[in-house]
């Protein structure tokens, strides 16, 4: 295990943390020194000094294995995690070091959730802090990692592979390291255009840029605790529909059209099949709001129904009405929809439309077999024919989020969480969507959840952010280590 290819390339996430903690300080400045100031600075410091640590006393090395590579991802995102929660424990007030970490937990894998009853009560600066854990965490921390490393470092190579999926390289026809950057130019293109097209409707400068951290990772965290419902405003929600559905899906589409000025990349089977299923799952929350009597006219429900779809579907967790009162029927439904989320190379997590989709035509190809035993018959996925071995890893991921999401259940079952809150919460955090039902609602938190099933989503999230295999790689590195 080569230590000190690892530090130094955790140093590397670390220091990422370490400037927007600085800007945060910037902001509390400029807000009249407010009572995040010292909270941040020594956030700041703290993790700056350890961030800086490896490259002072550790040589470089670009030696890196296929373990340390995993080691690599997962200590990245566990050290931002720590290091994150830092200003909002020395800040204090609702903040228990197991909230300061949930809190942490949820922003850096862009869940959304919250321990927060009043977050308007937050300094500006620790508002800043908590959208800026979501701008991090959207584009990745071993991304922006990556975006550091020189071009030439075998390092760079290795740690791209690991970190972005084969569904998240799929829409790129470019060398594995160019990939980062073509992720990254879409994401911030995307960050700039939330932010001036949410200034153009009148939203404030300050809650504009917030908000354009959040829509664009698909994060959730607003500076109201309303959330998009504050600003009351119709030009505000659409903006935030388009930059969540632009958000979800794959970035590789978005790039192609814009710079071979073409609309073919939109003709792709997987944005047609995610598309298809937010207008079929808005259209059924909008009638079952009305017929419910939520609302008293179909076009208001039909608003509300496409504006919470995409919000789940997206897992952003935007919210423009409180669904705690909802029917189970609707609230379930858009629980589903966070199960299949958005596209992969995408800011969503869940186990994504590419996945279902091939289940789908793998469910398909399996009855058609059975019917004609003596047919060939392959599956499509668009003009590219997939291979068992190609499909089914892909297959095995759904399963074994299945498995996973089952034992979270049950857990919280046993923690004390209700029936119906313990499956949602559990979709909710191992989607990485935040907003769950009832209580744990669009505009409710989790400040109420007992201690260890805060814990245990935490861990489902992180588990959602780095699509499980990378902790399940490194927890058989340890047993293995344990057995020699």
């Amino acid at each position: 295990m080569n230590f000190k290819a690892i530090s130094r390339n955790v140093g590397y996430a670390l220091l990422v943390s370490a400037l927007f903690m600085f800007l945060s300080v910037g902001v509390s400045l400029l807000n009249g020194h407010d009572s995040g100031l010292a909270a941040l600075l020594v956030s700041s410091l703290i993790t700056f000094i350890v961030g800086i640590f490896p490259f002072i006393f550790v040589s470089g090395t670009d030696a890196l294995t296929l373990k340390d590579g995993y080691l690599t991802i997962v200590l990245s995102w566990l050290l931002s995690f720590i290091f994150g929660m830092l200003p909002y424990a020395l800040w204090g007030g609702p903040f228990t070091l197991a909230n300061a970490w949930f809190e942490s937990v949820s922003g850096y894998t862009t869940t959304g959730a919250t321990v927060l009853s009043d977050i308007e009560a937050l300094p500006k600066s620790l508002l800043f802090w908590r959208s800026s854990t979501h701008f991090i965490g959207g584009l990745g921390v071993v991304v922006f990692l990556l975006l550091i490393i020189p071009n030439a470092s075998p390092v760079k190579t290795r740690l791209t592979s690991m970190e972005l999926s084969s569904l998240s390289r799929s829409g790129y026809t470019t060398r594995t390291n160019q990939t980062v950057y073509i992720f990254a130019y879409v994401y911030l293109a995307l960050t700039v255009l939330a932010f001036g097209s949410y200034l153009l409707c009148g939203m404030p400068a300050f809650d504009a840029l917030c908000h354009a951290f959040s829509v664009c990772a698909t994060g959730g965290f607003s500076t109201r605790n309303l959330s998009i419902a504050a600003f009351d405003s119709r030009p505000v929600e659409l903006v935030t529909m388009i930059f969540m559905y632009l958000s979800s899906i794959h970035f590789g589409i978005l790039y192609v059209a814009v710079v071979k000025r073409t609309l073919k990349p939109f003709n792709n089977p997987v944005l047609k099949f995610y598309t298809a299923s937010l207008i079929v799952f808005s259209l059924v929350s909008g009638i079952s709001l009305r017929m419910r009597g939520m609302e008293h006219s179909f076009g208001r429900a039909l608003w509300y129904g496409t504006f919470q779809t995409l919000s789940t579907a997206s897992t952003t967790g935007f919210a423009i009405i409180d669904n705690a009162s909802w029917p189970l029927f609707t609230s379930i439904l858009l629980l589903f929809t966070g199960v299949m989320c958005g596209c992969a190379g995408s800011t969503t997590c869940g186990v994504k439309a590419d996945r279902v989709l091939l289940l789908l035509k793998a469910i398909g190809l399996q009855i058609d077999k059975i019917l004609h035993p003596a047919s060939i018959n392959e599956v499509k996925m668009g003009s590219k024919v997939l291979a068992a071995e190609e499909a089914s890893p892909h297959i095995l991921y759904i399963a074994l989020y299945s498995f996973l999401l089952a034992i979270s259940v049950v857990l919280s079952l046993m923690f004390g969480v209700s029936g119906h809150s313990s499956f949602a919460a559990s979709v909710s955090s191992l989607s990485n969507v935040g907003p769950a039902i009832q209580e744990l609602g669009y505009l409710g938190n989790y400040s109420g959840v007992p201690l260890a099933a805060k814990l245990l989503y935490t861990f489902d999230m992180f588990l959602g952010r780095v699509e499980i295999f990378p902790i399940l790689a490194v927890v058989a590195m340890v047993f293995d280590r344990k057995k020699k």
